[in-house]
């Protein structure tokens, strides 16, 4: 390939390739090129990625790659590469392996000796550190809590976490995670990124006890940020 290492005899390189969290315009040149080359895509939901290739006028086939389906075209995907096809792995939105499970592939991959080669690009995760306001030197990144089995034990170990805490949240459970976060983190400063890089994106900052007591309806895709504890560690 004209725009990446090229792949060995044996087998085809598989290209994890970050796309935009919102705004299609943030998507990178040579991610574009990668897309536009190899003899595939393998997409989480291949109807968002649709758009995506549409609005590029890029016309690779498509194959969708979900927790539900993991094993099965994973497998199928572990073979085309052996066959010497390249390969390219994308996730709805973002970096490809961030709460989604696109990392088995990518461990099937290095199984087999495939070259495998990281297209980087948007990240919620970061984008929503860079606008907070918070320490990010140093980062804790939880993914989504748990709904209930080990939730509180969960909860119980990121309170003193003295490390910046990321964790993304659906708009219909953000509320209650507001009021557990408060309950047992105490009141600290907490920053709401909410649809970033898209028409209604919003950034709120806060303390945890003053947006938990809040009554509003959260829409879209939320990535929370909280401080870190500043309690020093009590002498045994």
């Amino acid at each position: 390939m004209s725009v990446a290492q090229p792949s060995s005899e044996e087998t085809g390189s598989l290209f994890v390739v970050s796309t935009p969290i919102g705004n299609l315009g943030d998507v990178t040149q040579r991610s574009i090129e990668i897309l536009n080359e190899v003899s595939l895509i393998a997409a989480e939901d291949t109807r968002r990625t649709k758009i995506l290739l549409n609005r590029y006028q890029i016309k690779t086939s498509l194959s969708s790659y979900n927790s539900f389906n993991k094993i099965k075209k994973g497998k199928d995907f572990i073979e085309r590469l052996k066959k010497g096809n390249d390969l390219a792995l994308v996730s709805d939105a973002g970096t490809p392996g961030i709460s989604d499970p696109h990392y088995h592939l990518v461990n099937a991959a290095i199984e087999e000796g495939c070259p495998i080669f990281s297209i980087p690009g948007p990240s919620a995760l970061l984008a929503a550190l860079t606008v907070s306001g918070l320490p990010m030197d140093r980062f804790i990144f939880e993914g989504f809590l748990p709904r209930k089995k080990g939730r509180t034990t969960t909860l119980e170990n990121l309170a003193t976490e003295k490390r910046t805490v990321v964790i993304f949240e659906s708009p219909n459970r953000i509320q209650k995670t507001l009021q557990d976060l408060y309950r047992f983190f105490g009141d600290r400063k907490v920053v709401i990124a909410r649809e970033l890089t898209k028409l209604y994106e919003e950034v709120v900052r806060g303390n945890l006890k003053e947006l938990a007591d809040q009554t509003r309806t959260w829409k879209g895709e939320i990535t929370v940020v909280i401080a870190g504890s500043n309690e020093k560690k009590r002498k045994s």
